[in-house]
C-alpha cells in the first residue's frame, strides 16, 4: 500500500488518511481479514504523529470498515452493502462534488479535463 499525505494541504492529515484508505477499501484493494499496517509503523512511514493515524483508523472503524483490537491491530472486516441513503446524503454528496469541481477550476484545471475525469470515474462505477 502506498499512502501519501500532504502536510501543506488545508485538509487535515487524519482526513487525508481516512479518504485514501476508504478509497482503497471501496475499490476492493483489501479483503476482509487483511491487516492494515500498525499505527506506529504507518505514522513513522508518513512522518506524522501516531495519534493522527490512530484517529483515522478509529473513524474507519466507526464507519464499519475496520475491527480494532489491542495488540492485534486494524483488521478489515466484511461490510454489508449500504441500504437506501437518507435524502440529505444525496444533497451532501452533490454539494461536495460541486465544491471539488470548483476547487479544481480555481486551481487551473480546464473544464474539459474535469469532465473527462468525472466520466472515467462514472465508467468505473458501472463495473
Amino acid at each position: 500500500m502506498t499512502l501519501r499525505v500532504d502536510l501543506d494541504s488545508p485538509i487535515p492529515v487524519y482526513r487525508q488518511i481516512v479518504d485514501a484508505l476508504r478509497l482503497e477499501l471501496v475499490n476492493g484493494s483489501f479483503a476482509p481479514g487483511d491487516q492494515l499496517p500498525p499505527v506506529r509503523q504507518l505514522a513513522m512511514d508518513l512522518g506524522i504523529h501516531f495519534n493522527t493515524v490512530a484517529e483515522a483508523y478509529r473513524i474507519l472503524s466507526e464507519e464499519g470498515w475496520l475491527d480494532l483490537k489491542r495488540r492485534r491491530g486494524a483488521v478489515v472486516i466484511a461490510r454489508a452493502k449500504p441500504g437506501r441513503p437518507e435524502p440529505e446524503t444525496s444533497g451532501q454528496f452533490i454539494r461536495r462534488l460541486q465544491e471539488l469541481v470548483a476547487e479544481g477550476r480555481a486551481q487551473g484545471l480546464a473544464p474539459q479535463q474535469i469532465a473527462r475525469e468525472l466520466k472515467v470515474l462514472a465508467e468505473g462505477l458501472k463495473k
